[in-house]
């Protein structure tokens, strides 16, 4: 099997940051999506984080960057990555890291500030609706807020090569 692109990326040198992943043409509709990887981590030098934390994070994110009145109807996905790194977030038409900073921004500081109720964390609206740690999840965004999206430059925001 052909490898695929994101298992090329030198996870020993990727730093957490904000990457266009991908850049890729639906062929059904020709919709162009841009796959963002927003990195909370530097891959197998730091802890990831533990499931309860993304899960209340996906919830948090999900909600604020479908409910953002300049992004809305951009937003595609947004979800956890399965190494625990960090979220992809799908975004339709071609845009750049320094673009969709601001709302990544934003949404940390939304979960970073979030008081209540996770949203969509009920038996009847989530299939594991028990593995959520909002204390976690804000501990997450304070910590990415303040190493990475606030002092953010090009080098967080270009990957460091390929292996």
């Amino acid at each position: 099997m052909e490898q695929i692109a994101s298992f090329t990326i030198d996870h020993l040198r990727l730093e957490p940051g904000v990457y266009v992943s991908r850049v890729d043409r639906d062929p059904k509709t020709g919709a162009v999506i841009t796959t963002f990887d927003l990195r909370l981590t530097a891959p197998n030098r730091e802890p990831v984080m533990d499931t309860a934390a993304a899960h209340a994070i996906e919830h948090l994110l999900a909600t604020y960057f479908r409910n953002d009145p300049e992004w809305a109807s951009r937003v595609v996905y947004f979800g956890p990555m399965g190494c625990r790194t960090g979220f992809y977030l799908l975004i339709f038409g071609e845009c750049t890291p320094q673009e969709v900073l601001p709302l990544v921004k934003g949404g940390f500081e939304f979960v970073r500030d979030f008081e209540g109720e996770i949203p969509g964390a009920k038996p009847a609206e989530c299939g594991n609706y028990h593995d959520s740690d909002l204390n976690q999840a804000k501990w997450w965004a304070r910590r990415y807020l303040d190493k990475t999206l606030n002092v953010i430059d090009d080098a967080h925001m270009n990957y460091p090569g390929t292996i």
